[in-house]
């Protein structure tokens, strides 16, 4: 992403500022499930688990996989009390467990969120690309679609960040009535085969392949653990990330889990996994036009666009976040550690992230790989086997520290809750793993070559917290030691 701190500045510690803003839950809570997109996942990944997963039983995958996250909640947000950092895993980490794993885990987190951002700049490209064609406008290449979007992302992600709350907030509201506008019309009128409570049995989750249905699920829910990302520019961090952590999945997991019946009854639960099967790409496109009228579907394709652009600003803010903490603690320049004179960002890592997004697209255009099929499907794997691997070591992380530290005694709190959430975060990682392949759309040697990416990015910052303890002991002695 960025050179390494130069060695002359291991022994003069940079000025530990912090990033400025005035979010509360609401704003918080507009940011992360912006990144979910939940356009995209009712139109794209619902019907893909539907087709290949547990068919009718897919909404009880949501609902589990939405306790999980909550157990998982419990620990994240009592971190947050005691350690507001942008670096959010990498602090969390680098706290409970140790300052080698912590670095590992926020060279993890930089490659897990480039890889998103690049798998939505390739939805995004080809998405605006047909929707355009579709209107008879000239067939425009998805990568330059692509570089309209890097072009205003850059520019807001430069700017404040309550700048970027107003826009995700109209975005994401937009998206979500949509939606439910779909939902409420298929209730309205029975479904195809009227309304019942079958996909929430549990011989109907466990039909078909179950494990398919929770990897598709929990990639649905990736971006929620961003809150604590935006703990320093909470009005009252102490308070607002606990409560929009929990807010977010809670909204999250009802609204899928709510979405995905909804997209059941509307072909049925005996025909659903047949509709999904035969037209994957239009099954909620479909579904919105029969059951409320060909405008929703036109408004659907073109909120799909916003949608996915909402994305997009929701990880370069994160990515952003992420480079000013290395830098505020000297991993990496200490210039990336300092937040704009005026809009409080973190406009260095911002350019930065913008910088290194062109670049990953620019390599993709020239390969001329399918911005749907490769860039998207393999970026959105890669991004949600690595972002699992860190809430599941995050949460090691909050047992270890509040046993060391004794700051909270909370037996829930601080042990039982966390030990069933990472036990339930080691489960989904296992899943994921096994399904890898089918997960990126690609063969085994690719998921072998990502899950080694990603391997290799941890032992790369373990090895290298492990050689400055006595290198540079300033710089490892910063490591993840703001706590704003």
């Amino acid at each position: 992403m960025s050179a390494l701190n130069p060695a002359h500045s291991a022994q003069r510690p940079v000025a530990q500022e912090r990033l400025h803003g005035t979010l509360g839950v609401a704003g918080i809570v507009f940011m992360v499930v912006a990144a979910s997109s939940p356009l995209t996942v009712v139109g794209g990944a619902m019907p893909v688990a539907l087709a290949i997963g547990n068919g009718a039983g897919l909404p009880a995958a949501y609902l589990l996989v939405a306790v999980i996250l909550l157990l998982f909640s419990v620990g994240y947000s009592l971190m947050s009390r005691h350690v507001t950092n942008a670096g959010a895993f990498y602090s969390y980490i680098t706290r409970g467990i140790s300052k080698p794993a912590g670095l590992g885990a926020a060279f993890v987190a930089l490659v897990s969120y480039t890889a998103i951002q690049a798998a939505v700049y390739g939805l995004f490209g080809a998405t605006l690309s047909g929707l355009l064609a579709s209107w008879g406008v000239a067939d425009i290449p998805w990568w330059l679609c692509a570089l309209v979007a890097m072009a205003i992302v850059g520019v807001l992600g430069y700017r404040n960040i309550d700048l970027s709350v107003r826009v995700l907030g109209v975005l994401m509201l937009c998206e979500v009535a949509i939606i439910t506008i779909m939902c409420v019309g298929v209730l309205a009128q029975g479904g195809a085969e009227g309304i019942s409570l079958t996909s929430f049995a549990p011989a109907t989750f466990f039909s078909g392949s179950p494990g398919i249905a929770v990897m598709f699920a929990i990639a649905s829910f990736m971006g929620f653990e961003a809150t604590a990302i935006y703990g320093e520019e909470a009005r009252d961090s102490k308070r607002t990330v606990p409560v929009a952590t929990y807010v977010a999945v809670i909204l999250i997991g009802v609204f899928y889990a709510f979405a995905a019946w909804a997209l059941v009854l509307a072909y049925g639960p005996t025909k659903v996994v047949g509709a999904a099967q035969a037209n994957t790409a239009g099954l909620a496109f479909a579904a919105a036009e029969t059951y409320v009228g060909a405008w929703a579907q036109e408004v659907m394709n073109i909120l799909l666009v916003t949608s996915l652009f909402a994305v997009l600003l929701a990880f370069h803010n994160a990515v952003a976040r992420y480079l000013f903490s290395l830098g505020r603690e000297s991993v990496i320049s200490e210039r990336f550690g300092r937040s704009h004179a005026r809009h409080g960002s973190p406009h260095l890592g911002s350019l930065t992230q913008t910088a290194s997004a062109l670049v990953l697209l620019v390599v993709f255009a020239v390969a001329g790989l399918d911005p749907v099929s490769a860039v998207f499907s393999w970026m959105s794997g890669l991004a949600t086997l690595g972002l699992i691997a860190l809430m599941a070591l995050t949460s090691a992380g909050v047992i270890v520290f509040f046993r060391r530290t004794r700051l909270d005694t909370r037996p829930w709190n601080t042990v039982i809750a966390p030990v069933l959430g990472l036990a339930g975060l080691l489960f989904l990682l296992v899943l994921v793993v096994w399904n890898f392949t089918t997960l990126i759309g690609g063969s085994l040697l690719l998921a072998l070559i990502f899950e080694a990416i990603l391997v290799l990015a941890f032992v790369l910052g373990v090895w290298l917290a492990a050689r400055w303890r006595t290198s540079r002991p300033a710089t490892y002695a910063q490591l993840g030691s703001f706590s704003g």
